[in-house]
């Protein structure tokens, strides 16, 4: 079976891409699509910074500062939320994979959404069956 990838990032957006998985699931029991429609997230962690201050690194002094220095969380950037997803439509249904390949990205939580579509035969698609079959 054909099979086709839509990866959408979300960037930090967390609400967006929950509106997304709600829709998929409505999608996947309304419509009957079984494993057709498959979809995993992926959260690409942001790189954490801890810059200390100095008077959190001398060792003499062991004020408030330098507590709430050893106590506060690592400053960082959000996470990164993508969302692929896999249409599997068997080869007389080419049709209806059609149309959920132009449905998906137009609808509502996708459209803020950075997407990208990775079909059989394209640069990347091995390494993207290769991530979605990693994620659980």
């Amino acid at each position: 079976m054909p099979q086709t990838f839509l990866v959408f990032d979300f960037g930090s957006s967390e609400e967006a891409a929950q509106q997304a998985r709600h829709r998929i699931e409505a999608w996947r029991q309304a419509f009957r699509l079984g494993d057709r429609v498959q979809f995993k997230f992926e959260r690409i962690e942001a790189e954490k910074s801890v810059e200390a201050e100095p008077e959190a690194k001398s060792p003499g002094k062991k004020g408030k500062k330098a507590k709430e220095a050893d106590s506060a969380p690592a400053a960082a950037a959000p996470d990164r939320l993508r969302l692929l997803v896999r249409l599997e439509f068997s080869d007389h249904e080419k049709l209806t994979h059609q149309r959920w390949l132009d449905r998906i990205p137009a609808e509502p939580p996708f459209q803020s959404a950075e997407k990208r579509i990775v079909r059989r035969g394209e640069p990347g698609f091995d390494e993207t069956v290769k991530r979605f079959d990693e994620l659980d």
